[in-house]
């Protein structure tokens, strides 16, 4: 089967261990961290062992997150912890020759390195924001230019102020590595980017081919439905939260009329995009009765598969109904590592699927580099 006959097939076919955040409170202690990232560290610019020639073909993993030593003594001189809970800072969140070989033993050629939901926009006063974005970013640059065919860079931005968010970009704009945007979906309940004041904002990463890779924010302020409804210790913020912030994010999107009005803007939903592919449905259904006052240019399955959705569905039946329902060139893989709720085999879905060669390689590597203009 040919690549244009599955996406043909695909789009005719409309709609058919994170809980060891939560074992300890408190935050990260400035000698803590220092001292674990202190007894760990790489000598910058030395050449690691590990490191695979350009020419190998692995996986991109588009869903993988890091903290980079000097952002995580930052946040701890802070007194912000890296993870949710102050919990210790898995050593292959910033120690890249280690992460080298974990990435090599399952065939992974590249991370888009993005922040995990504990990203500081929300609460980080102006100065401290564009600090920790720009420790971040400076990070990902060394990464990139030390291993280039194994890190992207997914840019950190101090989203809470659009103008600040935009320096950044512009600051960042065509450095080697700067494929993608990581973005939170919401900040203390409010779906800021659908304000004029960050127009301005989606414009520049459209006009710079750079695709906005959406994470829901841990801690209470910014739980969907507000700080009481799925606290607690099942872990619903998580579970039953992220997958409602992307449903939203999703539908906002095509509601607001911000998909027609940027075209070539390219956007990842992590977590299989949540709840959004299960609901979709519904969704277009409510368009089409005219229960939703939402007039639409194009058939809702079209704005669906704008989209694209990673692969962390935790089950082949879930995966299956993903693929069937955005199209097989829509889906990309995402692993979510090093939090708890990631899976460290990223394969595994994929292989139980039993796809053609071509699907197989649309899902573990063509997607992605569309998604990312390359």
């Amino acid at each position: 089967m040919t690549r244009s006959s599955i996406r043909r097939a695909s789009a005719e076919t409309l709609i058919p261990d994170r809980r060891r955040f939560l074992r300890a409170g408190g935050a990260l202690m400035a000698s803590g961290v220092i001292a674990q990232l202190a007894a760990c560290a790489h000598t910058p610019g030395t050449p690691a062992a590990s490191a695979a020639p350009a020419a190998r073909r692995g996986a991109i993993d588009m869903h993988a997150h890091w903290t980079p030593e000097p952002y995580a003594k930052a946040m701890a001189e802070l007194g912000r912890p890296t993870f949710a809970n102050g919990s210790a800072l898995n050593p292959l969140m910033y120690d890249l020759p280690k992460r080298l070989e974990w990435m090599d033993q399952r065939n992974i050629q590249t991370h888009v390195l993005t922040l995990s939901g504990n990203m500081p926009w929300w609460w980080a006063s102006d100065a401290d924001a564009m600090r920790l974005a720009q420790l971040v970013n400076d990070s990902a640059l060394t990464a990139h230019a030390t291993y280039p065919e194994r890190f992207y860079i997914g840019l950190a931005v101090p989203i809470k102020q659009p103008d600040a968010a935009l320096r950044e970009l512009n600051r960042m704009a065509g450095k080697p590595g700067v494929h993608a945007v990581g973005l939170p979906n919401s900040m203390n309940g409010q779906d800021y980017l659908f304000t004029p004041e960050y127009l301005p904002f989606l414009a520049r990463c459209e006009e710079l081919n750079l695709p906005l890779l959406f994470h829901p924010l841990d801690f209470p302020p910014n739980y969907y439905g507000g700080p009481q409804r799925l606290a607690g210790p099942s872990f619903l913020y998580n579970t039953l939260g992220f997958t409602f912030e992307h449903a939203n994010t999703a539908e906002k999107f095509i509601s607001s009329g911000y998909l027609d009005r940027f075209p070539r803007l390219q956007i990842l939903l992590a977590h299989a995009g949540g709840a959004f592919p299960f609901i979709a449905q519904r969704l277009a259904h409510a368009v089409e009765k005219g229960a939703s006052n939402v007039k639409l240019q194009h058939s809702y399955q079209e704005y669906v598969r704008r989209f694209y959705y990673d692969t962390l569905t935790y089950s082949k039946g879930g995966l299956r109904y993903l693929i069937d329902t955005v199209g097989i060139d829509r889906v990309v893989i995402g692993t979510d590592v090093f939090a708890a709720m990631d899976v460290r085999e990223p394969m595994y879905l994929v292989d139980q699927l039993d796809l053609p060669a071509a699907s197989r390689e649309m899902i573990l590597r063509s997607n992605a580099l569309q998604l990312m203009h390359m």
